[in-house]
């Protein structure tokens, strides 16, 4: 047992009045707290008190509380801290989201790309898993929901290629430029002035022979022309000549001597395939290549926009009578890019075959979108035919062969005003040349040299500077009678002259 030496009641008091009374006893133990006017007794039953309405913390009012100090600021810093969080896991579930999308985008499409990059033709069978090919009849395992997402409920898929530099690389050394000088003429009061111009167009090797590469172009790109060069796609120019032409047909084959093609230059160029035109279908992608402008080798490409279309052509001579909308050809119409400097240039299909000839001179400056080009399948008769012709060379300065006339242009208009043929008025005849001992007099009309039609002396000499002195050309003529005009045929050895004609 513990003795208490500390007694029993005690008092303590604190600035504000506060008592504290404590009574205890070992019977009845029994603690009394005095504050102010409040009594709190504490039995073996428990509390008791009682309240008398006032106290230390003011009278009549409960005591407020007292708030956290610092506990405001730290829930607005964990608020952010948890609102950060949230908004970097759905930014993060939502750029997955998209990148899981895009893959797929891009695995479909590199699926269908290399499906269209099979050879020639390929077919998706509605419900299997296997791709023909039939070319090689090898077979790749395709799934059947890449199928049917773009087969969409078809039996064929099929893609439109848009890269063509595969095919441009391939074609290209095949495709040249034409460059044609030739002498423009003009009437100022009555009196003839001539200067000489330059025009640009395009070609195309076809083939060639022992001592000739062959080109295929435009005849109108080559009709005038006083002198002729073809520049290759590395750059090199070579002289060039005019083997034969079809100006019903608008085409003209022209040679370019082996012998004076440099050694790099032959080891690059090569000779186009010629297709099929007769295969096309409306629709089907095509290639365009020439000399566009005059700025050197271009590509184009386009669709093909029609087949067959007729085109009339005004104001062509057909044997001296001037005609109107007379449809002389059909043609392919393609939206692939044809300008001045393309004629004569190649139209490819998508497997870097010729089919067709291209033609600015076709359809006119008025239109836009609608280029024109020969079909090849037309062509190619006339084509091998020119390419068996003699190839005629022009003779040098210093041997050319002159007839020994001067003469006037007798013009379409001159003839249907006068009754006259259209051809070159003979309007004197020098003594001792090859006219004077053929018998040619003033007033002779010249129509044509060895069976080639001549209209102006332009023309004339054009014919003329082919051949070398000494020479004897066959010269059509037509001599007035009481009659009329008749036709007559005289043989002429062309003599030196460096004057008159």
């Amino acid at each position: 047992m513990y003795e208490n030496n500390y007694p029993n009641n005690y008092e303590s008091k604190r600035a504000g009045s506060d008592t504290v009374n404590h009574t205890d006893s070992q019977n009845n133990t029994e603690n009394t707290y005095h504050y102010e006017d409040s009594v709190y007794s504490r039995t073996a039953n428990g509390f008791t008190g009682t309240e008398t309405g006032s106290s230390s913390f003011g009278s009549g009012v409960k005591p407020k509380k007292l708030k956290k100090q610092g506990s405001g600021n730290g829930k607005k810093i964990v608020l952010g801290i948890c609102c950060g969080l949230l908004f970097g896991i759905f930014a993060g579930l939502g750029f997955q989201a998209v990148t899981t999308a895009s893959d797929m985008v891009k695995n479909g499409l590199q699926t269908v790309q290399e499906a269209s990059a099979l050879p020639k033709t390929e077919t998706f069978e509605k419900g299997t898993e296997t791709v023909e090919q039939a070319e090689n009849n090898s077979v790749a395992e395709v799934e059947n929901g890449i199928i049917s997402n773009y087969a969409n409920e078809t039996n064929i898929v099929q893609t439109t290629v848009t890269d063509v530099t595969e095919v441009v690389k391939a074609v290209m050394p095949s495709v040249v430029s034409v460059n044609t000088k030739y002498v423009e003429t003009a009437t100022y009061w009555g009196q003839d002035f001539s200067s000489e111009a330059v025009s640009t167009g395009s070609g195309i090797i076809v083939g060639q022979n022992d001592t000739e590469l062959l080109l295929v172009t435009n005849y109108h790109v080559v009709a005038d022309a006083k002198e002729l060069t073809v520049q290759f796609d590395d750059g090199e120019q070579v002289q060039a000549q005019l083997k034969g032409s079809d100006a019903d047909k608008d085409l003209a084959v022209i040679a370019v001597q082996i012998g004076d093609i440099p050694s790099a230059t032959k080891e690059k160029i090569s000779i186009a395939s010629l297709g099929d035109s007769t295969q096309l279908t409306v629709g089907e992608p095509v290639i365009a290549i020439g000399n566009a402008l005059g700025y050197g080798q271009s590509v184009t490409t386009g669709v093909v926009s029609a087949l067959d279309r007729p085109i009339a052509v005004n104001n062509v001579s057909i044997q001296g009578q001037e005609q109107t909308d007379v449809e002389v050809n059909t043609f392919i119409q393609t939206d692939a890019a044809i300008n001045p400097g393309n004629s004569g240039g190649a139209l490819l299909n998508i497997n870097g075959e010729v089919i067709g000839i291209n033609s600015n001179k076709i359809g006119g400056s008025a239109v836009e979108g609608m280029g024109y080009a020969i079909p090849i399948s037309d062509a190619k008769p006339i084509i091998e035919e020119l390419m068996t012709k003699e190839t005629r060379l022009k003779a040098s300065e210093e041997n050319k062969g002159y007839l020994g006339i001067t003469g006037i242009d007798v013009s379409s208009e001159i003839a249907s005003a006068y009754g006259m043929p259209q051809g070159v008025y003979v309007s004197s005849v020098m003594e001792g040349t090859g006219a004077a001992a053929a018998g040619l007099i003033k007033g002779d009309i010249i129509t044509a040299v060895n069976k080639e039609e001549v209209e102006s002396m332009a023309e004339l000499k054009e014919e003329l500077s082919y051949y070398e002195a000494g020479t004897t050309v066959e010269l059509t003529i037509m001599q007035g009678s009481p009659t009329g005009y008749q036709a007559k045929t005289v043989m002429v050895t062309l003599g030196k002259q460096s004057t008159n004609q």
